[in-house]
């Protein structure tokens, strides 16, 4: 992920900036899927690698989407919650999943989504 320097005032250079690699989206998955320790997105299907699962968190930390707070099941450890600003990301990933269940072969919704189909038109 790229520092906070901007290419552009364009909202959707501005937002790919923020989201344009191919790990931040599903770290922000995982956490709707109810993941909050570091090993639960370690054991997700897509193989993120420690140094960029690391990166990733403190970068969202760093922009306001994600916040660290004590493991109430073990001080010494930390969970990642959703900011007010992160849980706003749904507004745009529920669209990109769907469009990815219709217009994708072979995808399914993953284990724990509240995702549902929906037909042409609908949002």
């Amino acid at each position: 992920m790229k520092s906070s320097a901007r290419r552009s005032p364009c909202p959707v250079a501005c937002a790919l900036d923020l989201f344009g690699d191919r790990w931040t989206l599903l770290v922000i998955r995982d956490l709707f899927l109810g993941k909050q320790r570091y090993d639960e997105f370690l054991a997700s299907p897509e193989g993120i690698a420690t140094n960029i699962l690391s990166d990733r968190l403190k970068s969202l930390t760093t922009h306001g989407l994600l916040k660290r707070a004590a493991d109430p099941d073990d001080g010494r450890r930390v969970i990642y919650q959703l900011t007010e600003r992160g849980r706003s990301t749904k507004d745009f990933l529920l669209p990109l999943a769907r469009w990815g269940l219709a217009q994708c072969r072979g995808t399914r919704a993953m284990p724990g989504s509240t995702l549902e189909p929906r037909g042409p038109g609908q949002s």
